[in-house]
């Protein structure tokens, strides 16, 4: 399969900015996969679409202040991006230079030195002088993706992070969980719906092209995921609306690997046999993208090119502030 037949045109005037104002103010495009048919909808619509029989995942991972701005020894500068916290002083990160550090190389962000341990693949092994922690918060930047244009504002750090965000860890929010304020929650328990969570911290690969011509040679990067063993009987019980791709890839890998916790590196395609979700809760994808392919498996990939033809054309605002997706398999 080749990754070329996720492609699509997108007007760059719908790559959402901004957030709309109230979050659960959003538009929502909802895809029966099974007839195809599509439905105009606004967010606010969701909870007469659930009852009793519904459980809804959310994915409750906190997006950190991963971007970090600094400079070489030699006063060049560069950006570093950090994608995990080793251990308290000790991270894997991303490094953007003008010329890649070498091992044993010190760079500094502000005042504090940290030192090039090691190259692992795309990314390097870092140590800080002070707790990876303490540095993230005081010099951090909210990491917004590449195809958002303006720096990190004061809004940002609020509303590019989920309301109900409990375990620090991410590089980049679960999109689809951006629509829900306190008032959408209490409306969908209202309806007799069940609210659990898991975590999966969102790693850097989310913002990585991918760069082969042959689906299946991409190779995925690992996530780390946890999902309570109440969350896990629940899912079994009841019909699960999976809030964000992070939340499927979650409960696929469990219900996979039997962990219900761990890393995973699961890449989902068309063909791939879903165990657990009935019912996705997305945001609209970029071209050629992982996430493209997974929506393509859950819902068809022809539905999912009929659904992005009927929002480009409907005016729907893309990616990660943009509006949602519900399908129905």
């Amino acid at each position: 399969m080749l990754v070329s037949e996720f492609d699509y045109d997108l007007p760059p005037e719908l790559v959402a900015q901004h957030p709309v104002p109230q979050r659960s103010a959003s538009r929502l495009l909802h895809l029966d996969a099974a007839s195809g048919a599509l439905m105009d909808l606004k967010f606010a619509d969701l909870p007469q679409l659930l009852g009793p029989e519904d459980v809804v995942v959310l994915n409750d991972t906190r997006v950190i202040k991963a971007r970090l701005s600094g400079k070489k020894a030699s006063g060049g500068k560069i950006e570093l991006f950090v994608e995990r916290a080793l251990d308290a002083h000790s991270a894997l990160a991303l490094i953007r230079a003008s010329h890649p550090p070498a091992p044993g190389s010190e760079l500094f962000i502000g005042k504090v030195a940290v030192m090039i341990e090691a190259r692992e693949g795309e990314l390097y092994r870092v140590r800080f002088a002070e707790p990876v922690d303490r540095v993230l918060e005081r010099h951090g930047a909210v990491p917004l993706p590449p195809y958002i244009r303006h720096a990190p504002e004061a809004g940002d750090a609020e509303r590019y992070q989920t309301v109900y965000a409990a375990a620090p860890g991410a590089v980049a929010a679960p999109t689809a969980g951006l629509h829900f304020d306190a008032g959408m929650l209490k409306k969908i328990e209202r309806t007799g719906a069940t609210i659990a969570k898991l975590t999966l911290h969102v790693g850097f690969g989310t913002f990585q092209p991918v760069r082969v011509e042959e689906v299946e040679a991409h190779r995925m990067h690992r996530e780390r995921y946890f999902v309570s063993e109440s969350t896990l009987k629940l899912a079994r019980q009841k019909r699960v609306l999976a809030v964000g791709t992070t939340s499927l890839r979650a409960l696929e890998a469990a219900a996979r690997s039997g962990e219900r916790e761990g890393e995973t590196d699961l890449f989902i395609t068309p063909g791939f046999e879903f165990r657990m979700v009935k019912r996705l809760l997305t945001n609209f994808h970029l071209p050629r993208s992982s996430l493209l392919m997974l929506v393509s498996a859950f819902a068809g990939m022809e539905n999912i090119r009929k659904a992005y033809a009927h929002a480009i054309a409907g005016r729907y605002r893309f990616f990660s502030y943009g509006d949602a997706m519900l399908i129905e398999r």
